[in-house]
């Protein structure tokens, strides 16, 4: 038995057997059938001298040489009528032998065509039986391939449509994040605006209050914090931005491969359902010859798989992003909370230091200016004595000069005029300690009063101070945003 697809060379296709007869045109007998000239009586004229019906008179049951002769051994009719003399020449030709050989070779080539034609009868029956049950088999394979293959795009649809949803939410909330960081970034604008807001009212403390103290050095820290929170956030912003730009061209390439996918499915759906039956199904002669494809099974596989790995890669670098954007907000928040805290509590610190220095400056004040009163009415007092003390001295003076104009022995140093020049050394001793105690008296009401200005200067820089640090700073620090906002939510 011959396998399927393989050639069959039936016997009927070999070549015939030489005949042996020598005849030339017997090996021709099938073409003679086609060649031969159809038979016709001659007509000859009656004048001839003889009878050419005597030559041409044989019995029915046998055929005539006529169409066995070949074309060259042939004489045409307008060549034979006028010689007479060519009768022996075209029928005495051949012997009787040659003529029942010639027949036995006609009939055997009769036979072994018929048995010819019936072998090929039967290898032809055969051979459409054959070549329809591989035709049906072959259409089923193909069919069974054509499902196998909707079956194998299915699922790598199914595979590329769960990684497509996958990406999808996975952008989404990569994206979402984003958002959460760049209104976070925002934010944080404000409370940066605020410490350098406050370090520029603070510059306009005055004399010695202007000091790098405390709340200046926690107010540089949270200025560089902050700082240092927005670069970190800015870069992370940047790589939220190029995860992005990778995640939505991992996501062309799956739409796009899914796109395709569903293309070829529809096609070999259609094709899986067609039968003999079926409508649109048409010759289209060498499409089979036309060779378009790009690719092979694994390497069509793997086109897909590469897809989908690099989708699995960008996802799963896109959530490492977004977790660590995640913890970026929240340490962000935390730190510029509690640099927030921290200075907020050395400016209470540094507002009560100032106010209770202003408020014993207020003290020392009050007593300098008691003080000072008091200066001012011993300095009265002095002088109204020294005033006194000059009428003393006025009189003993006088007493003194009159004395002076006694006559002669009654000038006498008795004890009067001793006691009077004594009382004039006394008065006058007197009147000059007054005046140092009053020069000393107006030098100690010269220092408080210096003092008094000192206070009254130092207590309006506290002043100063204090509105600066309690009234602008202190409420424009009330507004900072929460924790909320400061993690990105509105």
């Amino acid at each position: 038995m011959e396998p399927l697809g393989s050639t069959l060379t039936a016997t009927y296709a070999r070549p015939p057997p030489a005949p042996t007869s020598f005849l030339p045109a017997i090996s021709t007998l099938a073409s003679s059938y086609r060649n031969s000239f159809p038979h016709r009586n001659f007509t000859h004229s009656l004048s001839l001298p003889w009878r050419p019906s005597t030559y041409y008179k044989v019995a029915s049951n046998f055929p005539t040489l006529g169409p066995y002769c070949t074309r060259s051994q042939r004489v045409s009719e307008s060549s034979m009528l006028p010689f007479v003399s060519n009768r022996t020449t075209l029928f005495t030709r051949y012997t009787p032998d040659d003529w029942y050989r010639s027949n036995l070779t006609n009939f055997q080539e009769s036979n072994t065509s018929r048995h010819n034609s019936e072998r090929l009868r039967v290898d032809t029956s055969r051979l459409i039986q054959d070549k329809y049950q591989q035709t049906r088999k072959t259409q089923a394979d193909t069919t069974q391939n054509l499902g196998e293959r909707v079956n194998d795009i299915g699922f790598w649809k199914s595979e590329i449509t769960h990684e497509l949803d996958e990406m999808i939410g996975e952008t989404n909330a990569l994206t979402d994040v984003k958002k959460r960081l760049e209104r976070a970034l925002a934010e944080s604008e404000a409370p940066l605006q605020v410490a350098r807001e406050c370090l520029f009212h603070r510059e306009k403390r005055m004399g010695i209050d202007l000091v790098h103290d405390e709340v200046e050095k926690q107010l540089l820290t949270e200025v560089d914090v902050i700082l240092c929170c927005q670069e970190r956030m800015k870069l992370h912003l940047d790589k939220a931005i190029a995860q992005l730009a990778a995640n939505r061209a991992a996501q062309h390439e799956l739409e796009k491969d899914l796109s395709d996918k569903q293309a070829a499915q529809r096609i070999d759906d259609k094709c899986h359902h067609l039968r003999n039956t079926s409508e649109g199904v048409s010759f289209f002669r060498g499409v089979e010859k036309v060779d378009a494809t790009v690719s092979v099974p694994e390497s069509w596989a793997k086109f897909t798989d590469d897809n989908i790995l690099r989708s699995q890669c960008e996802r799963a670098a896109s959530a490492k992003l977004r977790n660590e954007i995640e913890n970026l907000l929240v340490v962000t928040a935390n730190e510029m909370w509690n640099q927030f805290n921290r200075v907020n509590l050395a400016f209470t610190n540094r507002i009560a230091e100032t106010a209770d220095a202003k408020n014993k400056i207020q003290v020392h004040l009050s007593k300098t200016l008691q003080e000072i009163f008091q200066t001012e009415r011993t300095i009265e007092s002095i002088k109204k004595a020294i005033k006194e003390k000059s009428a003393f001295l006025k009189v003993a003076q006088t007493r003194l000069d009159e004395r002076t104009r006694r006559p002669n022995i009654e000038l006498c140093r008795d004890i009067a005029q001793v006691r009077l020049v004594n009382e004039v050394y006394e008065v006058d001793d007197t009147i000059q300690t007054l005046q140092q105690r009053l020069r000393e008296a107006e030098d100690t009401l010269q220092f408080l009063v210096h003092t008094k200005a000192t206070l009254e200067h130092d207590l309006a820089v506290k002043a100063n101070t204090l509105y600066i640090d309690q009234e602008k700073c202190m409420g424009m620090r009330k507004s900072f945003p929460t924790t909320l906002r400061l993690v990105g939510y509105c």
